[in-house]
């Protein structure tokens, strides 16, 4: 059986833009530092499940309105 690699990607900049929110607006909002906000924007943090839920509580959208999870191939 082979593996499948797999990318999780996110709507959070759209989704702060809209609000007019800053990353550390976010940040503080739900108990993270700015920097993580930067991180998981950019894609090179994969963040909690128990954050992502935050996340989606504090926009008020389903979890996967802002995260997607795609397969992209085979290890």
């Amino acid at each position: 059986m082979k593996d499948k690699k797999g990318e999780l990607s996110n709507q959070l900049y759209v989704l702060r833009a809209q609000k007019r929110w800053s990353q550390r607006d976010v940040a503080e909002k739900v108990g993270v530092s700015r920097q993580t906000i930067i991180s998981i924007e950019a894609n090179r943090y994969n963040p909690s499940l128990i954050l992502a839920f935050k996340l989606a509580k504090l926009f008020e959208v389903d979890i996967m309105d802002i995260f997607q999870y795609e397969e992209n191939g085979e290890a």
